[in-house]
């Protein structure tokens, strides 16, 4: 096995194990994973899983996307690319790649926030987590009712995509916008402004 496949092989967790493991336990188990420098572990329906680095790509476009959300966004919420967002109800703890939030809600709180708290989420999928943010993490952040979900699939089968989910109504998103890489992406308000899409990286 290489050390790309051993560091997103997943670390399996019963949600429901009969010697009475519950979210706590899976939560200290996560808090205890030791994984390679600059992997990231998160909770995902249940099971730990640690997938690589990003790669330049992946990072670029990371980079693009947060400086123009800096400059839309209201002024007293912040962008973070490491926050934890907790979604119990799931068994899920997600590290999404962007999240908008109020800084007073982080204030709060010592580390992880509730994934309700959160005022936009951003994905951009690898290689090894395109699935998870395709489907799980659209579920998780809709049941939990994040106002705006925004995927950015550079690793979609044909040619990269973007889309925008919204409405969240009984664990369920509205496609609210979809289109290609190199098409104008909109953000609502309170952002309203436009993402050049066309300067993300295409593999």
């Amino acid at each position: 096995m290489t050390d790309k496949e051993t560091a997103m092989s997943a670390l399996a967790a019963e949600p429901e194990a009969p010697h009475g493991q519950g979210w706590d336990d899976l939560v200290r188990l996560w808090e205890g994973t030791d994984a390679p420098e600059g992997c990231k572990v998160e909770i995902i329906e249940g099971i730990i899983t640690v997938a690589p680095p990003p790669s330049n790509d992946h990072n670029l476009i990371a980079d693009l996307v947060q400086e123009v959300l800096y400059a839309a966004k209201p002024k007293d919420w912040g962008v973070y690319q490491t926050l934890g967002l907790v979604l119990p109800s799931k068994k899920g703890l997600y590290i999404p790649d962007l999240v908008l939030a109020e800084r007073a809600d982080l204030a709060k709180r010592p580390s992880s926030l509730p994934a309700d708290r959160a005022k936009l989420v951003v994905e951009i999928t690898s290689e090894s987590n395109a699935n998870h943010d395709r489907i799980a993490k659209v579920h998780g952040y809709a049941d939990a009712g994040v106002p705006l979900y925004l995927l950015l699939d550079s690793w979609h089968s044909a040619r990269p995509t973007f889309t925008l989910y919204g409405e969240p109504a009984d664990g369920t998103y509205r496609a609210l916008l979809v289109g290609e890489f190199g098409e104008k992406l909109v953000l609502p308000e309170p952002f309203g402004c436009d993402i050049d899409t066309s300067a993300f990286p295409v593999a």
